[in-house]
């Protein structure tokens, strides 16, 4: 599976965390960063604008990107939410096959409370 990088704006952090969460919690990404703090200017309905945002990074692979993209844009509060794909040209193989296995969505994996589960630090 070919791992891509997905990025999307949000006005807030509530916004930010819950996006973040489902699409973990779907085995749509197998990390989201949340990046606070960033500054966006931009035109739109004819003026210029520019506002603090929120911006996720969101690892996962090719084959998920449709479900995430309709995740984001259910869960996001903007009329045209940003939903932008880039593809891993290269990375650390362990990094990348854990990317993709963390989506397997037969796998058995514990589902742990919130919090650092051991080897954590992988993103």
């Amino acid at each position: 599976m070919k791992a891509i990088v997905v990025i999307t704006t949000v006005g807030t952090e509530e916004q930010a965390n819950l996006i973040a969460r489902e699409l973990v919690v779907r085995r749509q990404a197998a990390c989201v960063n949340i990046m606070p703090g960033v500054k966006s200017t931009y035109r739109w309905q004819g003026k210029i604008c520019s506002d603090t945002e929120q911006l996720l990074l969101i690892k996962t692979c090719r084959t998920e990107f449709d479900h995430v993209a309709a995740t984001i844009g259910e869960l996001h509060s903007y009329e045209l939410p940003e939903i932008l794909a880039f593809d891993v040209a290269h990375g650390e193989k362990n990094f990348l096959n854990w990317v993709c296995g963390s989506l397997d969505k037969e796998a058995l994996f514990e589902e742990d409370e919130e919090g650092e589960p051991e080897g954590a630090g992988t993103d």
